[in-house]
């Protein structure tokens, strides 16, 4: 009999169909069977031994809630009998909801019930307790998970022992992952939390990842990516990343009718194992990047999420670095002013922060100065021991793209038809803030803001607290001159503002959308399960 392995994940969702994502043990049929009638079912599909569903549900009812269960070959297996939690349900908006929209990233997952938390409480288990605790209260509509959903590179006491038992630590990758089946076990550590698990089953998510879902800095520059391909070990693992972030999170991200036009999914469906035309679609994703997109756009109502990729579509080559290929800065141009007057709100998820504390921005510029040679090759030599050693690998280390970023969001919030907010929505550095862009000129009819929130579940080191506070200060930003001047970086196009944190914690924000008018909401999570309020405020008004 087949059994649920992993799962469910309620993916998408719009007002009329939503898809639920599984792993199973076997090869099935996989059904979702709701409380109205409506549902879906498909037959599961194979990668590397393992067997996965993306059940599409269709005929829901707009502006309603309906739980659901899952059944494998006729068998039900969601929820378990003894499940503590309410049952999982599909909310579908209706056109004139207001919209709420939770994000986060970087996420260790919690220990076992029972063991210590060396990092404190996780805010995704804060989160489902609350939802929990008051099924038919406030939550969100979609949670965003802005990168670090897995650590294939930090693993836990327990994933280190799993590896142990097939394969020596003492050769490379040692206690990192090395391919698939290894990124399978991180999965598992992480969704069957039994909070997590629960929240990701009723609550929909969009993810994207960052470094550590393949390895801390990926991509930083192309003299990185030389030295990890001259290693034995780094093929298998960056193509067994790529693939179990195509099966465990990246179609789930994308909707029932891009998901039927996708030639490499109608595939894998119609073999009887897909390991070989996924594994070439990872080579082709690693070698030939500008082939493959995993930036993607939703629509909720009169909101617009853009959700970019700033990992896998960089350009590394000294001169002509950039975040974004051409064809992905394109595309990512054509969404963001796709149908003016359509959207009260643009939110452009990005793993990495557009705005940091100006000491750091201008590190960073000064380093993909010396990087490229301005200050001679000597210079440059120890630039890229110091863009390694310091991470400095953000949207500041790629000016150009910075600024054709800084045009881009500018432009999508200026003129009569112009949304009330252009928000850029980020994780990564461990602290939470708001920053406000402010331009020389004229300035958007939008409010320009950066959000910042990390982590959901990790470690904050004192290095970063103190770091990260005197980042912001005039004496900081007196130095970051300094680094300018010396790496004969111009000015940034546009200046900024601190206008709330830094913050400290285990922490998620929430915005919600009504209309013209955004408020947001941080909170951190408490060691009873419950999520504090830190800081609540509104952006822009009706």
């Amino acid at each position: 009999m087949a059994g649920l392995r992993l799962g469910p994940l309620l993916r998408y969702a719009d007002g009329a169909s939503a898809t639920v994502w599984i792993e199973a043990s076997r090869p099935c049929a996989a059904e979702v069977r709701c409380a109205d009638g409506s549902g879906g079912t498909t037959h599961t599909f194979q990668v590397a031994g393992h067997h996965y569903a993306l059940i599409p549900v269709t005929g829901l009812t707009p502006g309603t809630a309906t739980p659901y269960e899952v059944f494998l070959d006729g068998t039900r297996v969601w929820p378990p009998a003894d499940s503590p939690f309410p049952p999982s349900a599909i909310r579908t908006p209706a056109g004139d909801d207001d919209v709420r929209v939770a994000f986060g990233s970087c996420r260790w997952a919690s220990p076992p019930a029972g063991e210590h938390d060396p990092v404190g409480p996780d805010a995704l288990d804060s989160l489902a307790a609350r939802i929990a605790a008051d099924p038919e209260g406030e939550r969100p509509d979609v949670l965003l998970l802005l990168g670090d959903q897995v650590y294939a590179d930090e693993t836990s006491d327990g994933t280190r022992r799993r590896i142990a038992g097939r394969r020596d630590l003492t050769e490379p990758p040692g206690s990192e992952v090395a391919d698939y089946e290894e990124y399978t076990w991180l999965y598992y550590e992480s969704w069957l939390d039994p909070e997590v698990r629960w929240l990701l089953s009723t609550v929909p998510s969009c993810m994207i990842f960052d470094d550590h879902d393949v390895i801390d800095d990926w991509n930083t520059s192309a003299a990185w990516v030389a030295d990890m391909r001259a290693t034995d070990w780094w093929r298998e693992r960056v193509l067994s990343g790529l693939m179990s972030y195509w099966v465990y999170q990246h179609l789930g991200n994308v909707s029932p009718a891009a998901l039927a036009a996708d030639p490499l999914y109608a595939a894998v469906l119609d073999t009887p194992d897909g390991t070989d035309l996924v594994r070439d679609f990872a080579c082709r994703a690693d070698t030939e990047p500008a082939s493959v997109r995993w930036s993607y756009r939703r629509d909720f109502g009169r909101v617009r999420l853009l959700m970019v990729d700033s990992r896998a579509a960089r350009v590394l080559a000294e001169d002509e670095r950039s975040m974004l290929d051409a064809g992905e800065a394109r595309w990512v141009r054509e969404q963001a002013l796709d149908a003016p007057g359509s959207y009260d709100h643009l939110l452009v998820g990005t793993s990495l922060p557009w705005l940091l504390p100006h000491l750091v921005h201008d590190a960073e510029a000064w380093n993909a100065a010396l990087c490229r040679g301005e200050r001679g090759p000597r210079w440059a030599r120890i630039g890229e021991k110091v863009r390694r050693a310091a991470d400095l690998e953000h949207w500041a280390a790629f000016p150009d793209s910075f600024a054709a970023l800084t045009r881009l969001l500018a432009e999508a919030g200026t003129g009569p038809q112009a949304p009330a907010s252009v928000l850029v929505l980020s994780g990564d550095v461990h602290h939470a803030y708001v920053a406000e862009a402010r331009w020389p000129g004229d300035a958007p009819d939008a409010r320009v803001l950066q959000l910042t929130c990390s982590p959901v579940h990790n470690s904050i080191p004192l290095s970063i607290r103190v770091g990260f506070r005197f980042g912001w200060s005039a004496l900081a930003r007196a130095l970051g001159r300094r680094f300018r001047r010396h790496g004969r970086s111009p000015r940034p196009p546009v200046d900024w503002r601190k206008t709330g944190g830094p913050w400290f914690g285990n922490q998620l924000m929430t915005l919600t959308l009504r209309g013209r008018s955004a408020r947001l909401r941080l909170e951190h999570a408490r060691a009873d399960r419950g999520l504090v309020l830190v800081e609540e405020s509104e952006l822009t008004s009706r």
